[in-house]
């Protein structure tokens, strides 16, 4: 699926950094890790920017995560994006012995050290969650600077926190409607935020999730708790292309298309829809 997304011209692919989920009817469900995913994709692509959408900065030490994107980095030829949050899976936190309590102030400290690390190389942290001495990342990342940061969230809280630091911020479907009109009123509030926190007008792009069903899917469940009910773009090489204009008018600088289901005639569909937007 990863060369079939390169194939038909998609300019990244993103994978969950997830562990299980409890859905209903007693069914838990895990996928795979997802920095050994990556540098398995990363190996057998060329082109495709990747990406952890995103990953949670509680289930690594913040060093160990900064090395694993520097080591991604390197496997793909300066490809990664690194997609960062503090998680909302309360069960996979506690099925894998991860603490869940202070989860933004844990995530404030690990964004100091990962963005230290990657951007500078070397750290010195002592903080109440983290501490690092003298901690050098060798080898650097490809990209000079590191990595493009990107934050997975729109609370304020971690708007505050990572506004500043960041080059995007991402926001799942659910969270804002799977409309453009919805997705254009956050990016006005988070924009306001941006420049509040001193960041200059248009400096941290909107990037955006969007959930598409295509023929076979059956819904996304994400858990009993966090499963919004929220109307999917249809599936057809044209409703896509719409959409994706509607949104860039809108403010998205870049868009993750959630498929459902997950298949190489869904990505082919894709590639139908990028087609269209091609020949204009």
């Amino acid at each position: 699926m990863a060369r079939a997304a390169e194939a038909v011209g998609l300019d990244s692919l993103w994978l969950g950094d997830h562990l299980l989920y409890d859905l209903p009817g007693g069914i838990t469900r895990g996928p795979w890790e997802v920095w050994t995913s990556l540098a398995a994709i990363a190996a057998v692509t060329e082109r495709i920017e990747i990406g952890p959408l995103v990953a949670s900065t509680g289930f690594h030490a913040p060093a160990m995560l900064a090395k694993q994107a520097a080591t991604v980095d390197a496997i793909s030829g300066g490809r990664l994006v690194l997609g960062l949050g503090a998680g909302w899976n309360e069960r996979e936190y506690r099925a894998f012995g991860h603490p869940f309590d202070r989860r933004v102030s844990r995530f404030e400290e690990a964004l100091t050290i990962i963005r230290t690390l990657l951007r500078e190389g070397r750290c010195d942290f002592r903080g109440t969650y983290y501490t690092v001495e003298d901690c050098v990342l060798d080898p650097m990342p490809v990209r000079p600077g590191g990595p493009p940061l990107m934050l997975g969230s729109i609370g304020p809280r971690m708007l505050r926190i990572g506004l500043p630091h960041v080059d995007s911020w991402n926001v799942w479907w659910s969270d804002y409607g799977n409309s453009a009109s919805g997705f254009r009123d956050l990016r006005e509030r988070v924009e306001q935020a941006a420049l509040e926190s001193g960041r200059a007008p248009g400096t941290v792009a909107a990037t955006a999730a969007v959930l598409v069903q295509l023929p076979g899917g059956g819904g996304r469940l994400m858990g009993e708790t966090y499963n919004a009910a929220v109307g999917p773009v249809a599936g057809t090489p044209g409703a896509i292309a719409d959409h994706v204009r509607d949104m860039a008018a809108a403010g998205a600088a870049h868009l993750q298309l959630v498929l459902d289901p997950i298949t190489e005639a869904s990505i082919e569909v894709v590639g139908e829809a990028l087609a269209l937007l091609d020949s204009e």
